[in-house]
């Protein structure tokens, strides 16, 4: 009785859009595309800084990690 109700009170109205459908999926579409771009754009950013004269740091980028891991910096105990 009450669903019956609601629905009687309930005036359905269609609104028109201001520009069509279509328009609207075209716009997620670049969205998307923008966004992959920018992300895209972080690609190998660690890569294009200077490397440090740090002997330390320099141990670790050639390092795989395997012969070290677990085990501190080598040289401390």
């Amino acid at each position: 009785m009450l669903h019956t109700a609601v629905l009687a009170a309930f005036e359905y109205q269609e609104h028109e859009l201001p520009i069509p459908a279509v328009v609207y999926g075209i716009i997620g579409a670049v969205a998307f595309i923008f966004l992959g771009a920018v992300t895209w754009s972080y690609k190998d950013v660690a890569r294009r800084h200077a490397p440090s004269h740090d002997p330390e740091a320099a141990q670790h980028m050639t390092s795989t990690g395997s012969e070290s891991h677990g085990a501190g910096h080598p040289g401390q105990h």
